[in-house]
């Protein structure tokens, strides 16, 4: 009888017998009386606790309003301290409480997307108190869609995020957006190397992400976070970011998961900037033409994360090269009709050459080493670019219509040949013993040789028009899309494994191949979707009542499958002395295949397979209060969803290989709960909490419900800021992470055997900056007059040096068992990185 054994790195074993599937998983327990995440738990508490104290500063209060020319408030104003880390947004009622730095004389900038954007000198003693109400007026220029700020049931339930953000959080892939929305509730990533991430028990492809409208798609052959280069999306140009965890509108497209919605900014003066770090480079501008109508953004983005790579057990030459370029252009041809256009060229390429592997894993009754020798290469090639053009006519506030020409290709091909021969030991565990962490049995010897030659090409050209209209008590959007796609994808893929002078699987008569992929899938296939949606402000006596109604339509001529998808929100603010908000949002969310789903564990593809269908249901409120004299907000929501019909999958690091000749129905039920505030004054912070369930039901494999791959049960994360007192030019960003153990399973195993578990993600990332230039910092230097703000960071990435685990590597015994190895991601780093923005 052959058997497995995944074997992790922790101290104390406990063995799970399995009699259908004839092989066993050794699971572990820290060894270590202060385990890890019980130090991270401790850390956060006491950051946490610590928040108060640090507050105590020479400071005072400024509170006030926040409304447009007819009187109505502003929700979402950002109120900021001009060239410090201290602000606060307004809330439904347009107010707002910032705690000031006294004694000095400050700037105060109220910004808000549509408005213009003004300043107040302000000086203060400590401990005063002052009202400020300041009246917006709206700026026509940036003005490109119907502005519905400031009416807040008509944002649904979407969570805005301040984009400054991005230049704070520590991040190891340089990411920015999507590095902050790992820090919310429903979101969890288990790889620091990939900007993908997962929500609510999806996976990656059930994310919907925009950029001014148009839809982004991530590469498809990229199989781990080391090949993945560059996000779509440049920090640099972003100017909103709003994100739905579930139940969003029907104004947004056809997936099951989450959606990231971001807008590029319309310049309205020369601005720029320009990083430099160990980990790569970056460099914008924007300007606007002096008669007002030509507007442009642009940057240039370059990552290498070969100093990162350098810290993975598999040494060798790493080579990763990832570049990218992007474009934002608009020309005003008058006040009611302008033209933009969108642009972005990026190639990502990896080379690898392998030299060895050595990891040391086990448990401290059973301790192994396996050490692998390599010979060969890996060379990836990633080419993508995209190209939008879009039309917008305005003819009054009310009334905006829009179309958008857009053209996305990629090619991308994933080449190598590697052999490895590697050992596996077991290790002396006697501490007495002089020979101790030293080889005492080999327990296998073997090699493997991987070939790939895999090419993919993908084009989609879309036409859509999208409009809306806005009058006293209804939002209504509409949206009609045609798409067509081209996919040619060819594989050949073959693994040979070798242990102790057999080739697996074992034959008498022939020399046979572990795993085998040969196929050459060609695909031209149309698409026409769109949706009909209208928000309603219900009149009531008290509070503010919002129900929006909302369906959309798809039709795919590859399955000649015609989908309807009726979705519903409804947000109630009542006029309670406590500022709650009440939301309940639902209805059908389908996702129809778009290639990968298509395609089995051979490659081969199942023209039957028809789209996920799921129905979600989104339970949540917020509360709004007052703590150590500023304004914190607490949010929490309650989901479920029932997967009528599923795909199955397995994940592999960050490649999902779908099971498309099977079908499944499934569940997910969670609770998600945020608090964000100014735990130090001025600046915000914020804590997610999650928990979830998600199980699937294989439809013949007679093994009933079993956990999904992104099975979860815990999630936990943290954005924490805070400054140094009495000179906020110093300050500290810290996120950290802990996800419970994810459901793995034996190589090429059957879907009802992944049901044992990796050990927990536990990462601790820290940053440290100084404001080098600044407006209390500035010399008489005619080249230095042109810095804005200049500033130093040196970021800890991994702070506690933890090894965590993103998949497994498996070897063979002499008697057949087989050990999964663990493959660690990245160890503790420090990254230095200068900012300047001129």
């Amino acid at each position: 009888m052959k058997r497995a054994s995944i074997v992790n790195t922790q101290k104390e074993m406990i063995e799970m017998r399995v009699p259908s599937a004839g092989w066993r998983t050794a699971e572990s327990k820290p060894l270590n009386p202060m385990k890890p995440e019980k130090s991270v738990l401790i850390l956060l508490t006491c950051l946490f606790l610590s928040a108060p104290l640090c507050a105590q500063r020479s400071s005072a209060t400024v509170s006030g309003s926040v409304s447009g020319e007819d009187g109505q408030p502003i929700e979402l104003v950002s109120v900021t301290i001009k060239n410090l880390p201290i602000g606060t947004v307004t809330d439904r009622q347009g107010k707002y409480l910032l705690r000031i730095p006294a004694n000095q004389e400050i700037m105060l900038v109220f910004s808000h997307t549509g408005y213009h954007t003004q300043e107040k000198s302000i000086r203060v003693n400590r401990e005063d108190r002052v009202e400020l109400t300041i009246q917006m007026t709206i700026n026509t220029e940036e003005i490109d869609e119907v502005q519905v700020s400031g009416r807040p049931g008509r944002n649904g339930n979407l969570n805005r995020i301040d984009p400054n953000f991005t230049n704070s959080i520590p991040d190891a892939t340089g990411s920015g957006v999507e590095a902050l929305i790992k820090t919310l509730p429903g979101v969890s990533s288990n790889n620091e190397l990939s900007s993908q991430y997962s929500v609510r028990g999806g996976n990656f492809d059930e994310n919907l992400v925009y950029v001014n409208d148009i839809e982004i798609y991530r590469p498809f052959l990229v199989r781990s976070g080391q090949q993945e280069g560059l996000s779509f999306i440049n920090p640099d140009m972003v100017s909103t970011i709003e994100f739905s965890a579930g139940g969003f509108d029907a104004k947004y497209g056809d997936k099951m998961a989450s959606v990231l919605d971001i807008k590029y900014r319309k310049p309205t003066a020369f601005n720029g900037s320009a990083s430099l770090s160990l980990l790569g480079a970056t460099m914008h501008v924007e300007d606007l033409s002096k008669n007002k109508k030509l507007s442009y953004i642009g940057g240039v983005r370059y990552k290498t994360n070969r100093y990162l790579l350098g810290s993975l057990d598999e040494q060798g030459d790493y080579d990763p090269s990832f570049i990218d370029v992007q474009t934002y252009i608009t020309y005003h041809f008058s006040n009611r009709f302008d033209l933009s256009f969108l642009g972005n060229v990026a190639r990502n390429n990896y080379h690898f050459v392998p030299e060895t592997r050595e990891t040391t894993f086990g448990t401290f009754q059973t301790a192994y080493n396996t050490k692998i020798y390599f010979e060969g290469q890996e060379k990836d090639h990633f080419a993508t670019s995209l190209g939008a053009l879009s039309a917008n006519y305005h003819p009054n506030n009310q009334l905006n219509l829009k179309w958008i020409v857009s053209a996305f290709q990629t090619r991308e091909e994933v080449n190598y040949d590697i052999l490895g021969d590697y050992y596996l030991n077991e290790l002396e565990r006697d501490l007495a013993s002089e020979s101790h962490g030293d080889s005492v049995l080999n327990l296998g010897v073997g090699s493997f040789l991987n070939h790939a030659r895999n090419k993919l090409s993908a084009k989609v050209y879309s036409f859509s028009h999208k409009g809306a209209f806005n009058s006293a008590n209804h939002l209504l959007n509409w949206e009609i899309k045609f798409q067509m796609e081209d996919i040619h994808d060819r594989m050949n893929e073959w693994e040979m494994r070798d242990s102790t002078g057999y080739s697996l699987p074992y034959s008498d008569q022939e020399v046979t191949l572990f795993r085998v992929i040969n196929t050459n899938n060609q695909m031209r296939t149309s698409r026409f979707s769109g949706h009909l949606q209208d928000t309603y402000s219900v009149p009531i006596n008290k509070g503010e009542l919002y129900f929006t109604g909302g369906l959309r339509f798809h039709y795919w001529d590859y399955t000649d499958e015609f989908l309807l998808s009726p979705r519903f929100a409804i947000n109630y603010y009542p006029d309670w002395k406590s500022n709650f908000a009440f939301r309940l949002s639902g209805g059908s969310y389908q996702q129809p295949a778009f290639f990968k789903e298509l395609k089995d564990r051979d490659g081969n593809i199942n023209p039957a397979v028809k789209a996920q269908k799921s129905s979600q249901f989104v339970l949540g409120s917020d509360y709004l209060f007052q703590a150590w004299d500023r304004p914190f907000k607490i949010t929490s929501e309650l989901y479920y969803k029932y997967f009528s019909h599923l795909v199955p999958y397995q994940i592999d690091n960050v490649q999902i290989r779908y099971l498309g000749d099977q079908q499944a129905t499934g569940y997910a039920a969670g609770l998600d709960f945020k608090v964000n505030g100014e735990f130090v004054s001025g600046v915000q912070s914020w804590a997610s909490l999650s928990l979830l369930q998600t199980k699937e039901n294989i439809a013949g494999d007679g093994h009933g419900w079993i956990p999904r791959p992104t099975d979860q049960t815990v999630n936990l994360s943290l954005f924490f800021q805070d400054y140094f007192p009495g000179n906020p030019s110093y300050k500290m960003h810290l996120a950290a992470f802990y996800g419970s153990r994810l459901p793995t399973g034996p190589p090429n195993g059957e879907r009802y055997q992944d049901t044992f578990r990796m050990p927990p993600y536990r990462r601790l990332d820290i940053g440290f900056s100084k404001v080098l230039i600044g407006p209390e910092t500035r010399t008489g230097s005619k080249l230095l007059a042109q810095v804005k703000d200049c500033w130093l960071s040196l970021e800890v990435l991994n702070l506690l040096g933890i090894n965590n685990t993103v998949s497994y590597f498996w070897v063979s015994s002499h008697s057949g068992d087989m050990f999964a190895v663990p493959n660690y991601l990245t160890s503790r780093k420090l990254n230095l990185k200068l900012t300047v923005k001129f």
